[in-house]
């Protein structure tokens, strides 16, 4: 209804059941898998001409659920990029009869919720001896893991649960190819000693220039001569 918050996410069943149990959705193609591409895709298409530094879409593991990847973007830049990139979005839904959700749990039960997870690399991550500074840096993130997710989203706690690709709330952890830690090292920053960390913790719906000021503080303090 008009004004109030939608409770049955696109493509789910109209009788009110649940579709089939999460995981053949996940990069999913055909019908009753794929579920709203012409949203993502148009989207896609519109933050390109908008000059919109969009890198890639897939459809995500819950039915109707999408993922799209901003960037890669410089500092306090990625704020500005993912904000149009959400605006332009709510524009390009408006035609097609849905609404978007940015919502940590955007369904309740056995299904993912939505996060944003943040790729980010400084200059010496990126280096010879990179790997080294990744996990420095993941050591000091650990320390202050509480600062960080007061500013990763509302609702979060909804999301981090220790369930559903993500690591619980409360506890920090960092390893690598490991989907279920609050930060993913890629198998190929170890494999080449060097590359990029993910933050997996923020939220769908989190302001994109809290969650980079907050990983910059941390890490600038932490590599600080």
């Amino acid at each position: 209804k008009i004004g109030e918050t939608p409770k049955v996410p696109f493509g789910f069943n109209d009788d009110g059941s649940e579709p089939a149990p999460q995981g053949p959705y996940y990069c999913g193609a055909g019908y009753g898998l794929a579920i709203g591409r012409p949203v993502a895709d148009e989207h896609y298409k519109k933050c390109l001409q908008a000059g919109v530094k969009i890198a890639g879409i897939n459809a995500e593991v819950m039915p109707g659920q999408w993922e799209f990847q901003i960037g890669p973007c410089r500092g306090i830049e990625m704020g500005d990029h993912l904000v149009m990139s959400r605006y332009i979005m709510l524009r390009v839904t408006e035609s097609h009869g849905c609404i978007c959700s940015f919502s940590p749990k955007p369904a309740e039960g056995d299904w993912n919720g939505a996060g944003c997870h943040t790729n980010f690399s400084v200059k010496p991550m990126r280096e010879d001896g990179g790997y080294d500074v990744i996990i420095k840096v993941c050591e000091a993130f650990g320390k202050v893991a509480a600062e960080h997710i007061k500013e990763y989203g509302e609702g979060n706690d909804k999301r981090l649960t220790g369930k559903h690709e993500t690591c619980d709330i409360n506890t920090f952890k960092y390893g690598v190819a490991n989907r279920g830690a609050s930060i993913r090292i890629p198998r190929e920053a170890e494999a080449n000693g060097k590359g990029y960390m993910e933050d997996r913790r923020p939220a769908a719906n989190c302001d994109p220039y809290r969650v980079t000021c907050r990983i910059m503080k941390t890490t600038g303090e932490c590599l600080a001569p």
